[in-house]
Order: structure tokens, then C-alpha cells, then sequence
């Protein structure tokens, strides 16, 4: 039996949790974290389709996904993580343990790609730990991105399912969510009135649009990210490197949209 458009969506949204906890705290990747979610990955790939997969529509169809199921931090978790800090003073230990953990995303799948050398059937999997780093420094610049509008003040860490597709979009176009959204999704208080939700606002065509958008951002970061494979640890040693820069761009340039650039 062919697999229908539900079994696509239920396999995507899977992965998609799966990367949020993944992305959920600070620490190293580990291979097995790794071998994991590429197990995942081979599972949604093979619903989605080779088309899918070959064009990127798969991989941004995750990535709209992944921000709704990150534990992002609200403000008062942050301070109490980083000594009170807040404002500008908060968004750079929030970039910097970024851009190290996204470091540690590519070195762990360098380092997988390297033992995976000394089997040649292992080889086809290849590219599908490289969607994994993809995805999963996606998913940490998408929790930073999150974390980051609570540093500025911004309420999103308190409903991501319905906040997920504008930090989404805040990831695509390296820019902080527009206030006047952050306003009709909150909830008002003892009016019976039901919040809009992100996809709402976004509508159907607004959300394809920001498919596309996304896909051709993950298309570039993954060619970037070939690097990786690189033969044997230097591999690991350039692919981190690149991560670590790449994040740590992405989040000084959030951070000045959001008002709040580090010192």
C-alpha cells in the first residue's frame, strides 16, 4: 500500500519531536542520538517520497514542525539559568551556548560519518545524517531565535503550538516576530475568547510560501554542511566550525532585530 498524505504527516511530526527534544538542552549530540533520529529520518524520507526528499520539500516540511515541540525557556528560566541576567546582557551566553552546541551537532556527525568509512554498506546513509545535522542546527537556532524574544521581552515560550510557525518564519528571514502577531495570538483574560493560531494568521498560501522559504535556506545550509563528510576527524573538526559560525551569525543578527545586540 502506498503511504497516504496522513501517514507523510504523522511520520514528519515524529521526527519533528524527536528533534525538539534533541535540541532541548546544551548538551553533546551523542552517535547513538544520532544513529536514532536517523532512523526517524529514513522512515519519514521513505513516506514523503524520493521527490520530496531530492526536491527539499521534505526537509522544510519537517523544519515548519520542529519549533512547536522545542522546550523553549521564558524569561524567568533564563534569569535563573544565567545569574538574572536579561536584555543584551542575556542574549550572549543564549548565542553563545548556541553556537556551541551547534558545534558539537557537526562534529558528532562528522565523527559518524568517520567510523561509517570503514563499512562501505554504510555509506548510502550518508546523506541522511547530513539532513539530521541540518535539522537538528536548525532546531537549535530555532530554540535560540525563541529564547532570545523572551530576552527582548517577547512572550512565545509560554504556547508553542500555536507560536511554532512564526518562530519558523522568525528562523527564515533572520528577524524577530512582528509584535502585532505576538498580540493576536495572546490570550485574553476571562472574555471566553479563543486565541488565532500561528497558522491561522498565516493562512494556507502565507504557510506555503514560508515552505518554500525555508526549503531553499535548508538547501544552501546543507550544501554548506557537506563539509562534514570530509574524510576521517577533519570532517568533524570543519563541519563544527562551520555550525558554530553559522549559529553565532544568526543569532547576533537576531538579537539586533529583537533591540537587544550583545555587548
Amino acid at each position: 500500500m502506498e503511504p497516504t498524505a496522513d501517514d507523510a504527516q504523522e511520520s514528519n511530526l515524529e521526527l519533528a519531536r524527536a528533534l525538539g527534544e534533541a535540541t532541548g538542552g546544551e548538551e553533546r549530540l551523542t552517535v547513538g542520538q544520532a544513529r536514532r533520529l536517523a532512523g526517524l529520518a529514513g522512515r519519514s524520507a521513505r513516506t514523503a517520497g524520493a521527490r520530496a526528499v531530492a526536491s527539499g520539500r521534505w526537509l522544510a516540511d519537517v523544519a515548519v514542525d520542529v519549533p512547536a515541540h522545542i522546550p523553549v525557556r521564558d524569561l524567568a528560566t533564563l534569569r535563573i539559568h544565567h545569574d538574572g541576567l536579561s536584555g543584551a546582557y542575556l542574549a550572549r551566553p543564549l548565542i553563545r551556548n548556541a553556537s556551541l552546541t551547534s558545534a558539537a551537532v557537526g562534529a558528532s556527525t562528522g565523527a559518524l560519518a568517520a567510523a561509517s568509512e570503514a563499512n562501505p554498506a554504510t555509506w548510502a546513509t550518508l546523506p541522511l545524517e547530513l539532513a539530521i545535522e541540518t535539522l537538528i542546527v536548525v532546531g537549535v537556532e530555532m530554540k535560540l531565535a525563541g529564547e532570545l524574544h523572551e530576552a527582548a521581552g517577547y512572550q512565545v515560550a509560554h504556547d508553542l503550538r500555536a507560536h511554532g510557525p512564526l518562530l519558523a518564519r522568525a528562523w527564515s528571514e533572520t528577524r524577530g516576530i512582528d509584535p502585532s502577531e505576538l498580540a493576536r495570538l495572546a490570550r485574553p483574560g476571562g472574555t471566553g475568547m479563543v486565541a488565532q493560531t500561528a497558522s491561522e494568521i498565516l493562512g494556507r498560501s502565507a504557510r506555503d510560501q514560508l515552505t518554500l522559504q525555508i526549503r531553499r535556506r535548508l538547501m544552501r545550509r546543507a550544501g554548506r554542511n557537506t563539509v562534514t563528510f570530509v574524510p576521517l576527524m577533519a570532517g568533524a573538526v570543519a563541519g563544527g566550525e562551520l555550525n558554530r559560525r553559522a549559529t553565532r551569525r544568526f543569532g547576533v543578527a537576531m538579537a539586533r532585530t529583537l533591540g537587544i545586540p550583545p555587548p
